[in-house]
């Protein structure tokens, strides 16, 4: 199947697609920010430029898109039914890139968080993932992901 709309109007749409400070992420970082933890912004010192590094807590916190990183089982992480081939090879590279990035980051000592978008709709989630976060911070667990039980599928 076709594209609906020409390739320039499709080039300036994906160009509007942010990849950093979208809301989730902001959002995220105003509740961390007001339970007092202090990190760093996509910095390029650390491997994946991560969303957020806490230098203090050695760790990384990525702000996943459902779509774009693949939530499974999310009712966000949909595929369009144009182009589906185009797609699924870009899901794919999205996957297995943000796993690499994922297993150098422990390798080299980082302890990794995952807040899925589904899990930073609402202020009540925003709460209870930016809860889960904190007490994860302050333990000494590896690695965690926090999405929501209600994004998924019935």
């Amino acid at each position: 199947m076709t594209d609906i709309v020409d390739q320039q109007t499709r080039s300036r749409m994906m160009a509007g697609i942010k990849g950093k400070n979208t809301k989730p992420e902001l959002a995220l970082r105003r509740a961390l920010h007001a339970r007092g933890f202090r990190y760093r912004l996509h910095s390029t010192k650390v491997h994946g430029r991560p969303d957020l590094v806490l230098p203090k807590h050695r760790a990384v916190v990525f702000v996943h898109g459902c779509f774009w990183h693949r939530h499974e089982g999310c009712r966000y992480a949909t595929t369009p039914s144009t182009r589906q081939e185009f797609w699924q090879r870009k899901f794919v590279a999205n996957v297995a890139r943000d796993a690499a990035v994922r297993r150098r980051l422990l390798e080299d000592g980082w302890r990794v968080a995952t807040v899925w978008e589904c899990a930073l709709r609402k202020p009540d989630q925003i709460t209870a993932s930016t809860e889960r976060l904190s007490a994860w911070l302050q333990s000494d667990e590896h690695k965690i992901e926090i999405g929501t039980e209600d994004s998924q599928s019935p």
